[in-house]
């Protein structure tokens, strides 16, 4: 069961080590569920006294005011031999075997964290304490509940007393700490609380109560029970009478402060205090439950009870937790190469991603691509239906180009150049919406660029390599649009610029009307005449727009998607060969918060398997 405790010791040094120590974090934490027992107590209260009881030494500061600002995490290691040393977690190796210099180093660790200036801190001190004296065991020491701030202070210059002393809130401060410590399910509350003065003003009791009411993880601690006043005694809170817990309350005598003053040996106090209990008639047949030996152990019994029922509950949530955070750093992708190389090589493995999705999309892997088919299949051919060639056909239209196209001397077969004349202002039309489909396209296709943009995750990382692949791909699509324009246009163009010699030679021929030259110019020029030359016009420009129909869509998709699913970063990849370093470096400049979170999360990774490691370590040595 030993084990136990000793797993407790190894995570709660992780977590410090690593940043958990139960502040409040959008970060998972390990340590609010380990089992750790915590010592509450007002100042003056005999705390310290306990804890230097229970260890056998003298290594706790000592003085007036608030002397514990920071949490202390006291762990006891029972070695065998007759060594005795201690070891901070900040000083890994550095044994102390002088206690007087473990109390200077408390002193001195806890300014180094808040300062001269008497204000509280959340970052625990570790402490570990190895002797064949003690039992297995972890207490966290916590600052001691105070009702008024102190200062100014005598050792300190005038100017820094003012600037730097405790504020007002100490008081809130401080007891927010504790809260913060024993409102936890998995906190065991050791309140230590003066038997020479009233229990119903003890704080310790006083906010063990509020956040243990049933009093099922309190432990009561009834120190000076040796300096009440003649006539009195402890009897009644001992047994549990006047203030009645789950847990059953022990009596310690602590050194006066004479002892302490002279150095009074741990050992002959220990000696002293069985001799109070077992000589004093009212406590005499409680002895053998109380006193701070009696005490170190019932606390280490329990805690490996409590530990023991825990771990199964800390297994599931281990496990749970390890998986959260790799999921989370997944999101988060990987971290920036540090060397040139490997930004380059890290650039263009996301460029070829987001081209990945971006193919994807064009091929119907993923939506948006069926867009482009629209506008073949509707948007097109309706605009070409809507430009309503047959009020371009009209009589009077007919009439004025014919008979412009023939000039001073009217045509003799056929009205060739007025043909010429009317198909081309006909087919010119058609410009619009060619040039509105190329656009059309265009648009879709940038579309589809911003869905690959967002849907590549490794780009969220890098704000400025998402605007430069944007960018890039932008320019690219601009630069084949332009092109699809120039030769969807050009097969206009080509309709527009040449007839073939088939269409004069299948023209209606009307002897009479149009085929004898004998005939009076003004009869080549009637309403009937010029009405057959509409509609002999009007069905070739409908042959002429089937044609345009297949080959516009086709001119666009070779110029403009194919090229883009082909070459769409080419003009990015060849800017990017030729920047220098410092520029690459620029395009990867990940938001300094998600940095830090990454760090942060990679940190509690390392701490959850460390975890994992040992819980599964200690069961298979069961």
């Amino acid at each position: 069961m030993e084990n136990l405790i000793s797993l407790v010791n190894k995570l709660q040094r992780a977590c410090t080590a690593l940043g958990d120590h139960g502040e409040e974090s959008a970060l998972p934490t390990l340590w609010d569920s380990l089992p750790a027992i915590a010592v509450v107590g007002g100042q003056s209260s005999g705390k310290s006294s306990v804890l230097e009881s229970v260890v056998g030494k003298d290594f706790l500061p000592r003085g007036s005011g608030i002397v514990t600002r920071r949490p202390l995490v006291l762990q006891l290691h029972r070695i065998d031999g007759d060594r005795e040393y201690a070891e901070f977690m900040h000083l890994p190796r550095k044994r102390f075997t002088d206690f007087a210099l473990v109390r200077k180093e408390i002193a001195d660790e806890t300014d180094r964290e808040t300062g001269r200036s008497k204000q509280i801190s959340s970052v625990p001190i570790h402490l570990s304490i190895y002797s064949p004296y003690v039992v297995n065991l972890t207490l966290i020491d916590l600052p001691g509940l105070t009702k008024v701030a102190v200062g100014p202070f005598p050792d300190l210059p005038l100017a820094i007393c003012f600037s730097e002393g405790q504020p007002d809130s100490i008081v809130q401060d401080i007891e927010n700490m504790v809260r913060s410590f024993i409102e936890k399910p998995n906190c065991i509350i050791l309140a230590v609380s003066p038997a020479n003065q009233d229990l119903a003003t003890s704080d310790a009791i006083k906010i063990s109560r509020e956040v243990d009411p049933k009093g099922e993880r309190t432990f009561g601690v009834l120190t000076k029970i040796d300096l009440m006043d003649k006539g009195t005694d402890a009897v009644d809170i001992l047994e549990g009478r006047s203030y009645r817990l789950q847990q059953p309350w022990v009596g310690v005598v602590n050194r006066s402060q004479q002892d302490i003053n002279k150095n009074v040996d741990m050992i002959a106090a220990r000696r002293r205090e069985r001799e109070y209990f077992s000589t004093t008639p009212e406590y005499k047949h409680l002895a053998h439950r109380m006193g701070s030996e009696h005490l170190a152990k019932m606390l280490s019994k329990h805690l490996e009870s409590v530990i023991k029922s825990r771990i199964p509950g800390l297994q599931s949530l281990i496990t749970k937790t390890i998986a959260e955070l790799e999921t989370e750093l997944n999101r988060l992708g990987k971290p920036i190469a540090t060397d040139a190389g490997g930004k380059l090589y890290t650039i263009m493995e996301i460029c070829r991603m987001f081209d990945g999705i971006y193919k994807e999309h064009l091929d119907g892997v993923r939506p948006g691509g069926e867009k482009i088919y629209h506008v073949f299949d509707n948007q097109f051919p309706v605009a070409i239906k809507r430009l309503q060639f047959d009020k371009q056909l009209a009589m009077e239209n007919v009439r004025k180009l014919i008979t412009e196209a023939d000039g001073y001397q009217p045509h003799l077969i056929a009205p060739e150049q007025g043909y010429r004349r009317l198909i081309e202002s006909c087919l010119v039309s058609i410009r619009g919406p060619a040039e509105a489909a190329v656009d059309a396209v265009h648009a879709i296709l940038k579309e589809l660029v911003h869905k690959a943009i967002n849907e590549t995750h490794e780009l969220k990382q890098f704000p400025t390599l998402r605007v430069e692949v944007g960018n890039a791909a932008f320019e690219s699509l601009d630069r084949m649009r332009d092109e699809s324009k120039k030769n969807t246009l050009k097969l206009v163009d080509m309709e527009c610029s040449y007839l073939t010699v088939d269409f004069f030679r299948k023209l209606p021929q009307d002897v009479e009307k149009g085929g004898n030259p004998s005939h009076s110019i003004f009869d080549r020029y009637n309403d009937s005449y010029l009405r057959r030359i509409g509609t002999t016009v009007l069905a070739y420009i409908n042959m002429v727009c089937s044609t345009l129909r297949n080959s516009i869509p086709k001119s666009i998709v070779y110029c403009q998607v194919r090229e883009a699913k082909r070459s769409l970063l080419d003009h990015f990849f060849t800017e990017l060969g030729a920047r220098e370093i410092k520029q690459l470096s620029k395009l990867l400049d990940e938001d300094p918060a998600v940095m830090e979170r990454r760090t942060n999360l990679a940190k509690r990774l390392e701490l959850y398997r460390s975890a994992q490691a040992e819980i599964d370590a200690v069961a298979w040595s069961k």
